[in-house]
């Protein structure tokens, strides 16, 4: 087995795999509870010999139990854990020093995921040259909920983030061990590890961790800090504590969990309960002014994230996922269509436009595309668009890849094209999402966006042209992808539905 020395001592992996070593849930922090409870991560203490890194480390408190992957054990605090997946050389250690990093950051509404999901396994895309890190933060309320200052002894918001950047800075301080440059680190994420990539593009205390960042999906906007407020107190009553910083560090993380799972269920349950009752996510980044001054998008629209190479990404349908797993709420009626719209500020030009792009489709499908864009396909949009005109590098493609035909067993939805950015289309628990076991032209399709993760990654560079302050290419993936300007006529993928998206702002979600 390979052992590899780290600060804090040595580490031991797997046995090369395929060519690629293992090594899995090493410690990059102290456990986050007890005193360390709701206060920013500390570095990890040494340990004396070799630790066996050959399983995945316990993952943070919540409540989803997710196919494949380790689920949540209350009493489980050793929670703030990476994996790191290297080429071995000669099958036994890890080759030449100096490889590209990828750095991993799991989505889950904020709330649940990991980084040992089975489709998230670095394997194949460590065999395409990279060294591959995924990791465990803070999730729910124990990473971000809002913890009331308690005299001058206060608990940072964003401990989600401020775990990340511990992990960033871990990698730093150890990657060139296992054959990866430090100098060379791209931060990745999707959906909610997404949206928390694009705000450490923006963060201080993340300058000069990474010098480039992939976003597939990135959701939009964050919270003000009186949102974040708002919700605590109603965990808190739903706990049955004071909503003070004693009373809820009192709380176990098990009574937090059930807490903001029963406030979610609130929501779910009350259509009269606006923006939560169709988006039920109480957890996440939030603009406090200091640490995270504003929206990211706003701030990179300023030019606050200089040198920072950029990959955004966004499938064309991706609410269709959250229906079929029924996490949003079902609309039958234009009713429902319009009270949902006014929920979230949406211009009725915005709604009338859709409809007018979908004749045909019922109102489920218009409230899915127009739901799926609000939350993803326009806020990534955008923030490739922000980071291109402020002088960036920024590359944009859209993930149309579908099964099946008028009605398909699987659309370009949310989460699906993660498996084939990393190579990981065998695995069974994605079965779901890609609609089946993977065809010829699947594998072809993934060998294609791994190829071009791995490119940017090494070099800055996909494998198409960067946007320009006015537009340019767009890469759409599809089992025969293309790079093209966006299609007329198209909802999901088009400048017509851009355009109706003009007169829509996103800012700090207030209560």
């Amino acid at each position: 087995m390979s052992v590899f020395e780290t600060t804090c001592g040595q580490v031991r992996g797997s046995d090369p795999d395929r060519g690629v070593v293992a090594v899995l849930g090493i410690p990059y922090a102290e456990p986050p509870f007890g005193a360390d409870r709701f206060r920013a991560p500390r570095p990890r203490k040494p340990w004396e010999g070799i630790r066996d890194c050959a399983a995945f480390g316990p993952v943070p408190p919540q409540s989803a139990q997710l196919p494949g992957a380790p689920s949540w054990s209350p009493g489980d605090e050793d929670v703030l854990s990476l994996n790191v997946w290297t080429p071995a050389a000669d099958g036994a250690a890890p080759g030449g020093a100096g490889r590209p990093v990828l750095v991993w950051i799991h989505g889950g509404a904020y709330t649940f995921g990991s980084g040992a999901q089975p489709d998230f396994d670095g394997a194949a895309l460590a065999r395409a040259g990279l060294v591959v890190v995924t990791l465990n933060y803070r999730l729910g309320f124990e990473g971000f909920g809002h913890v009331p200052a308690n005299g001058a002894d206060s608990c940072p918001p964003n401990r989600g983030l401020l775990d990340q950047i511990a992990a960033l800075t871990w990698v730093r301080e150890n990657i060139a061990a296992f054959g990866g440059d430090p100098g060379n680190v791209t931060a990745a994420g999707q959906s909610s590890g997404a949206t928390a990539v694009a705000c450490l593009m923006v963060m201080d205390s993340a300058r000069g961790l990474f010098r480039r960042a992939i976003a597939h999906s990135a959701v939009g906007p964050c919270y003000s800090p009186e949102l974040a407020g708002h919700l605590m107190e109603k965990v808190a009553a739903e706990a049955g504590v004071p909503a003070t910083a004693a009373a809820l560090a009192a709380a176990s993380p098990e009574t937090l969990v059930k807490a903001s799972d029963a406030v979610v269920d609130g929501y779910r349950q009350d259509p009269y309960s606006g923006r939560h009752h169709w988006d039920p996510v109480i957890y996440g980044p939030v603009a406090d002014g200091v640490q995270l001054p504003a929206d990211p998008v706003s701030l990179i629209t300023a030019g606050a994230a200089p040198g920072i190479d950029l990959l955004v990404c966004h499938a064309t349908q991706e609410y269709w996922l959250l229906d079929a797993v029924g996490s949003c709420a079902k609309v039958t009626t234009e009713e429902q269509l319009n009270r949902f719209a006014a929920d979230f500020g949406i211009p009725d030009s915005v709604t009338r436009g859709y409809r007018g792009l979908m004749p045909e489709a019922p109102v489920g499908d218009v409230h899915l595309a127009l739901y799926g864009d609000l939350m993803f396909g326009e806020y990534s949009s955008r923030l490739a668009d922000a980071h291109a005109r402020a002088g960036g590098r920024t590359f944009l493609s859209r993930f149309a890849r579908q099964r099946g035909g008028p009605q398909p067993v699987a659309y370009a939805w949310h989460c699906a094209d993660i498996p084939f950015a990393f190579g990981n289309l065998d695995e069974e628990s994605i079965r779901f999402l890609i609609g089946g076991a993977p065809t010829a032209a699947d594998h072809h399709l993934s060998d294609r966006m791994a190829a071009a993760w791995a490119g940017f990654a090494a070099t800055g560079g996909p494998g198409w042209e960067p946007l320009a302050a006015t537009g340019g290419p767009v890469r759409a993936w599809e089992t025969t992808d293309t790079t093209r300007a966006p299609a007329p006529g198209h909802w999901s993928d088009s400048g017509t539905v851009r355009a109706l998206w003009r007169s829509f702002g996103y800012r700090p979600l207030r209560p």
